[in-house]
């Protein structure tokens, strides 16, 4: 065997060892998330992306864009809070505008590389609601909701955001109208997806924090 064959035969050897393209390697993800009122964006325990305008802004709906690296077929979380003033899960207390108010949520994560999508929003992801109020709907009339508005709060589950955390009786998000969440700043600057889908939990208006978790799909 000669010189040249057997660089020939190394090269070739090295080639199958590693090739090009490995389904280890990170992706490039170029994100497009839409909120009524905040998000933050994690793997792991690693911080993305948090939403940029305050949580505590009464009506902020608004778009956010972004790009970040994670591995393929990794599990990321997300924390969802509607706005509310106080843990009655009202707005505008004190005030005649006193109400519950209602949130919403939208995703999508392309592959900058393929341009096709690795994840959407939509009812595989599966979501907790751990703030729920007021669960007595007619507290939002009340001259003293702090005492007469009724709430669930559970705390974050210890360790939700690993990846091999058991969410399996988390219930799957439900998928929400147009005219249920009725979007709006931001939300038509994004050329979102056919696929991705305006979610939440089972209750638009009572339930005000939310956990949710989702797969990326490695591309083929």
């Amino acid at each position: 065997m000669n010189n040249r064959t057997t660089a020939f035969l190394a090269c070739v050897a090295s080639l199958a060892i590693s090739p090009v393209g490995s389904a280890n390697e990170p992706l490039t993800i170029r994100a497009d998330v839409w909120v009524d009122n905040w998000f933050a964006l994690y793997a792991g325990d690693e911080l993305i992306k948090e939403d940029t305008v305050p949580y505590d802004t009464e009506r902020s709906f608004n778009s956010e864009s972004f790009t970040f690296e994670t591995d393929p077929s990794s599990v990321l979380s997300v924390l969802i809070r509607d706005y509310m003033e106080n843990d009655t899960g009202l707005e505008y207390v004190g005030t005649r505008r006193q109400m519950l108010g209602d949130g919403g949520f939208i995703a999508q994560f392309v592959d900058t590389e393929t341009n096709r999508p690795v994840a959407v929003s939509d009812e595989s992801w599966r979501c907790l609601a751990i703030h729920q109020g007021p669960i007595n709907r007619s507290c939002q009339r009340s001259s003293n909701p702090e005492q007469d508005c009724e709430t669930i709060i559970q705390p974050e589950p210890d360790n939700w955001k690993d990846a091999d955390f058991d969410d399996s009786a988390w219930p799957e998000a439900v998928v929400r109208t147009r005219q249920e969440v009725r979007p709006m700043n931001g939300f038509n600057r994004v050329t979102w997806s056919s696929e991705a889908r305006l979610i939440w939990t089972a209750d638009l208006d009572v339930d005000n924090t939310l956990l949710c978790r989702f797969a990326i799909s490695a591309p083929e």
